[in-house]
């Protein structure tokens, strides 16, 4: 499965860590966070399709407590 997520992220590193930290998720195929179009693509097994966003908030708040993350 893919989702899509507007993720505002004000700084490049951030987006870094965010993007390196999703890609480490157990279930997670593949993750790639546009910094320029503030738009994070995540491929990811069904078996965790239930999980997926929470982790991802997770994650995002966690490395950046500002960030704002949304389904596209």
């Amino acid at each position: 499965m893919k989702h899509t997520y507007r993720i505002e992220v004000d700084c490049a590193n951030c987006a870094n860590k965010i993007e390196t930290q999703i890609k480490e998720l157990d279930g997670v195929i593949s993750a790639s966070l546009n910094f320029i179009a503030q738009k994070l693509f995540v491929e990811f097994e069904d078996r965790i399709a239930g999980a997926i966003t929470a982790s991802v908030i997770k994650i995002a708040t966690k490395v950046e407590p500002d960030v704002t993350v949304e389904e596209a």
